[in-house]
């Protein structure tokens, strides 16, 4: 892409105080987009507004009805309209045999890793209805494609947000309006690490080992890093995406299995 190739271009990201969030709203954000952007991590995103000036930022928890709502109004008050929403939302839930996980950990994976994406796409599609275009990314995981034991609520919920992109690019094509997830593998920085220590430990091995078994799975035997992730998420919102739809794209070195 070139410098100033999103000139004007009204994106709202969510959970982009840190990780591939924040490269997401960088990169945008330094290509010409207008960019807002919330995270529920208010210093992480305080430090996105002071590195990107003119970026609105909004500290807001995106599975809080009323949180989503003050995020749109701050949006719509600035831009009018908007043209891509990255639902990036996410938590990785328990790292634990499905029978000790409790009720609680399940509901705040389902709250965090499905309503938020509800919640934000349910107030983009009108504004993108009534413009006759728009673009929906959801960021589900490369984990949905082979099943990741002890991560029951973290993959099912991943799952759901795939189906609940076919079935958007189904309802909402007709507007022009296009949905697709990525399926990322797992993304370079401090959150993939504590999720390792956390399979690690729950499987009685070190982190190192860990760590090697995870790449001997993936064919090309390496992370994915954040900028991977923005790079097609750039595509998507560019000329050569505007008839991609409905598509659940993998940016995770090809994962054969998890364990």
């Amino acid at each position: 892409m070139g410098s100033r190739d999103f000139e004007g271009l009204r994106v709202l990201i969510s959970a982009a105080g840190g990780g591939a969030g924040r490269v997401i709203a960088q990169r945008f954000h330094a290509a010409g987009a207008r960019v807002a952007a919330c995270d529920v991590d208010g210093a992480g995103i305080r430090s996105l507004a002071a590195a990107c000036p003119g970026l609105i930022a909004v500290e807001a928890d995106a599975g809080d009805e009323a949180a989503v709502d003050a995020v749109y109004d701050a949006f719509r008050e600035k831009f009018g309209g908007l043209d891509v929403l990255v639902n990036n939302v996410g938590i990785a839930g328990p790292t634990a045999p499905a029978e000790d996980i409790t009720l609680e950990q399940w509901n705040a994976s389902l709250r965090a890793n499905l309503t938020s994406h509800f919640l934000f796409a349910r107030r983009a599609i009108p504004m993108m209805k009534a413009q006759k275009s728009g673009l929906i990314v959801n960021i589900s995981s490369g984990s949905v494609k082979v099943g990741l034991p002890l991560r029951l609520p973290y993959t099912t919920t991943k799952g759901a947000v795939t189906t609940m992109t076919t079935n958007l690019a189904r309802e909402l094509g007709p507007f022009g309006i296009r949905v697709n997830a990525i399926l990322p593998g797992p993304i370079r920085g401090e959150r993939i690490d504590r999720v390792l220590r956390a399979k690690a430990e729950a499987l009685g091995i070190s982190f190192e080992d860990h760590m090697a078994a995870c790449l001997r799975y993936i064919s090309m035997r390496t992370m994915v890093e954040p900028e991977d992730i923005s790079a097609m998420i750039e595509f998507l919102a560019s000329q050569g995406g505007q008839r991609v739809s409905g598509q659940l794209i993998g940016v995770d070195g090809n994962i054969e299995w998890e364990e």
